[in-house]
């Protein structure tokens, strides 16, 4: 049975996520602690001798930078590819959580409510998330089928990806947490589709590693 394995991979540490501020689209360099997290990812993956047959990326530089690590260290080449980017979050990019339910609370009632159609001023609703996201995944897959991929992407697409593999509803709340610099591993198999593996792994890090708050 042909089975094809993503190793997803949430970038590194930002100053923004430090803040607990949405970064959506926002192009916000990683921290130092970031680049640390960015290398000590890519040196796991040598240690535990992945083998992999395609690295892609988001083209946002704080996961760009992060799958460079890899880059560096494997000597090969990223595929960069904007359907990887974080959910657009629209007016509440660059308001952290506890600025935007005071400064917008309409967006901020809409967006934690989880309602699937709202783009919250200009940015991008979860339903188009999960459509851009779903159709990713499915390129890649077939791309690569039967192979081994990794994929460095945000906290937000990647809980979307967890969603589609365990067919957890759009609307519900969050019940993975994805993790700076964490192994997420997905399986599809031919037969039965997507399923999770294994998720938030971070035993590669020095130090506790921030959770996502893009939801």
């Amino acid at each position: 049975m042909t089975t094809t394995r993503l190793c997803l991979i949430r970038h590194g540490e930002t100053a923004w996520n430090s803040e607990q501020r949405l970064q959506g689209h926002t192009d916000i360099p990683l921290n130092v602690k970031g680049e640390r997290q960015a290398r000590q990812m890519a040196q796991a993956l040598k240690d535990a001798e992945v083998t992999f047959d395609a690295l892609y990326t988001s083209d946002l530089k704080r996961a760009a930078d992060t799958a460079n690590a890899v880059v560096e260290l494997f000597a090969v080449k990223a595929q960069v590819d904007s359907s990887l980017r974080e959910r657009h979050f629209g007016a509440l990019q660059g308001l952290s959580i506890s600025e935007a339910p005071a400064l917008r609370p309409d967006l901020w009632q809409a967006h934690i409510t989880r309602d699937l159609d709202h783009e919250l001023e200009g940015g991008e609703s979860i339903q188009q998330l999960a459509t851009r996201v779903q159709q990713i995944l499915d390129w890649i897959q077939e791309q690569h089928a039967g192979k081994t991929v990794v994929i460095v992407s945000h906290g937000g697409t990647i809980d979307m990806m967890f969603r589609i593999a365990s067919n957890q509803a759009l609307n519900t709340e969050r019940v993975a947490s994805v993790p700076n610099a964490s192994f997420n591993w997905i399986t599809y198999q031919q037969d039965s589709g997507w399923s999770v593996e294994q998720w938030g792994d971070t035993r590669h890090l020095e130090g506790p590693a921030l959770e996502n708050v893009d939801l």
